[in-house]
C-alpha cells in the first residue's frame, strides 16, 4: 500500500469532486480511519479536549503532542500524517518553531506540520518548509486565538476582515504552504479563497466551496459527550452505543451470565479431584 505524498494532496486542487480528512489521536482510531480510505490525518491539539480533558486547545503541551503523534503514525499505512503545532511551540521564534516542527518529524513519524495564524507567522512558514517539513496552514477562526477572538466566533464578516484573511491567504502560500485550513468563516470568503490560492484549501465550518474538508474524529460519531459543533454532521451515536455494551457487561457481570462455559478455560474432572485430595 502506497504512503500518500504531499504532491498527491496538492493535486487534489481544483478537483472534481472534494475529498475528506479526518483528525485521529491514537493507533486504534489511525488505523481506522486509514483503512477508510481517508488520504490525510490531522492529529489536532483538538486532542487538549476530546482526549485530556481540557475546556479549550490552549494547555496541551508539545510532550503530549508527541506521544499521540507517534502513536497515530503507528496506525498508519497509506494517509498523509499531519501534526498540529500547539500554542506557544512556534509562537515566540522561527528558532522554537523549527526545533518543534523536526521534533514531530524526526522523533514522532508525521510527514507534515500544520499551524494556525496567517501573515503574521508566514516566516515560521516559510523557515520550516526552507527545512524540508511541509507546512499545513490554518485561517479564520483560530482556536488557540481564542482569548483575543474573545470565543469561538465566526470571522470574515466585514469587508476589512475578510481582506486581511484572504491577505492572510495570499501570504501562507508564498510561505512555502502546501494547503490552507479554512475555518469558521462564510461560505462565499471561503469560496473566495480557494479561487484564489493554488493549493487546496480544507474548510471546517467554512462552508463547501473549499477543496477539501476536515472534521475531528469524536464530533461526527458521537463520542464528546452530548455537544455537536453547528460545522459538525453526527454519522453515528457511538458514545451512547458504547455506553448501552459497557452497560450490559456490568449486568451480565452482577448477574453471573458472564463469563459461561463458552468463554471460559477447562480441564478433566479427573484433575480437579486430584488436586483436591493433595
Amino acid at each position: 500500500m502506497k504512503k500518500i505524498t504531499i504532491s498527491q494532496i496538492q493535486g487534489f486542487k481544483g478537483g472534481d469532486s472534494p475529498f475528506a480528512t479526518l483528525t485521529a489521536y491514537d493507533f486504534t482510531s489511525a488505523r481506522i480511519v486509514d483503512r477508510s480510505g481517508i488520504p490525510l490525518i490531522l492529529v489536532g491539539d483538538s486532542a487538549a479536549m476530546v482526549v485530556y480533558g481540557y475546556s479549550n486547545t490552549i494547555p496541551v503541551s508539545m510532550e503530549q503532542m508527541l506521544f499521540l503523534v507517534s502513536s497515530v503514525a503507528r496506525g498508519v499505512e497509506r494517509a498523509l500524517v499531519v501534526a498540529d503545532m500547539p500554542f506557544m511551540s512556534y509562537q515566540a521564534s522561527i528558532e522554537d518553531a523549527l526545533k518543534n516542527a523536526g521534533q514531530f518529524i524526526k522523533v514522532s513519524g508525521a510527514e507534515a506540520i500544520k499551524l494556525e495564524g496567517g501573515r503574521v507567522y508566514a516566516d515560521r512558514i516559510n523557515a520550516i518548509v526552507n527545512a524540508g517539513i511541509p507546512v499545513m496552514a490554518h485561517i479564520g477562526l483560530t482556536p488557540q486565538s481564542l482569548h483575543q477572538m474573545s470565543g469561538y466566533r465566526v470571522q470574515g464578516k466585514t469587508a476589512s476582515s475578510a481582506e486581511k484573511l484572504l491577505d492572510d491567504a495570499r501570504s501562507v502560500e508564498e510561505a512555502g504552504a502546501f494547503s490552507l485550513v479554512l475555518e469558521g468563516m462564510p461560505s462565499e470568503l471561503a469560496g473566495l479563497v480557494t479561487e484564489t490560492v493554488s493549493i487546496p484549501t480544507i474548510g471546517i465550518g467554512a462552508g463547501p466551496q473549499c477543496d477539501g474538508q476536515i472534521q475531528v474524529f469524536h464530533d461526527i460519531l458521537g463520542l464528546y459527550g452530548g455537544f455537536v459543533p453547528k460545522h459538525t454532521k453526527q454519522y453515528l451515536d457511538v458514545g451512547n452505543q458504547i455506553s448501552g455494551a459497557i452497560t450490559a457487561y456490568r449486568e451480565e457481570v452482577e448477574s453471573g451470565q458472564f463469563p459461561d462455559s463458552h468463554h471460559s478455560a477447562h480441564v478433566a474432572k479427573e484433575m480437579v479431584n486430584t488436586l483436591k485430595g493433595s
